[in-house]
């Protein structure tokens, strides 16, 4: 599956905008792009569709330019960059994207819209994992619910925010006895069919150890593109 040519300039074009530089340099991937940020909280590299792009600080600047794209989009090299300013462990993350959702698998499950229910199956999942998928906080939410219960009960969910006013960011959450019985894959195409009706660009993000997210994205047609690794830096410099 391959996205289409549009939609690779409209993710170009929103992400140009999220890394704050020229929408041209964002489509150049012959060169690298650095943006310099004195004050960034964080040292942060994107790889786009060839296209590498870091920001922080003057200081990671020049240490960078003798790496590759390759060497900067492991987190273990931007944490050793960053060593002498305390830089701390934030992630390496994987970026999908789709434009057409095949369609849901069935059997459906009743579907919930409901922010409660949301907490409640974060409640029953590993807090890591709750806090990298963020539904309750999302703005827009699907959870899949169990009928047999009474009351019923949240299985998976689904949700995303308006990223730069063409992305649909995903998060989406399974309960751990719930898993490995397609209820991400459906939850997750529900979320992406609306996110394209709605005319949003579905962006699935997931962390580069998640063997089985990034599995679950490309069985509900996500391509990847890229990958985002960033660091935290309590004392950036200059």
């Amino acid at each position: 599956m391959e996205l289409q040519s549009a939609t690779i300039r409209n993710i170009q074009f929103a992400w140009s905008r999220i890394l704050d530089i020229d929408e041209e340099e964002m489509a150049d991937a012959s060169t690298r792009t650095y943006r310099e940020s004195r004050d960034s909280p964080l040292l942060m590299f994107v790889s786009l569709f060839g296209k590498g792009v870091l920001v922080g600080p003057a200081w990671a600047m020049a240490a960078a330019r003798t790496l590759t794209d390759a060497q900067l989009a492991r987190h273990s090299v931007l944490l050793e960059l960053s060593r002498p300013y305390n830089g701390q462990a934030l992630g390496e993350a994987s970026l999908f994207f789709c434009d057409t959702a095949p369609p849901a698998p069935g059997p459906p499950l009743p579907v919930s819209l409901g922010r409660n229910d949301a907490v409640m199956l974060e409640s029953a999942c590993l807090p890591e994992d709750a806090e990298e998928a963020g539904l309750s906080d999302t703005e827009h939410v699907w959870i899949l619910m169990d009928g047999r219960d009474s009351p019923a009960r949240p299985v998976a969910g689904a949700g995303y925010d308006v990223w730069a006013g063409a992305l649909a960011h995903m998060g989406v959450l399974t309960a751990p006895g719930e898993r490995f019985r397609g209820h991400a894959l459906r939850v997750s195409q529900l979320a992406a069919e609306a996110a394209i009706a709605a005319g949003l660009i579905p962006q699935w993000r997931a962390r580069s150890d998640n063997a089985a997210s990034c599995r679950t994205a490309l069985r509900a047609g996500f391509v990847h593109a890229g990958s985002q690794t960033s660091v935290i830096l309590p004392s950036a410099g200059t």
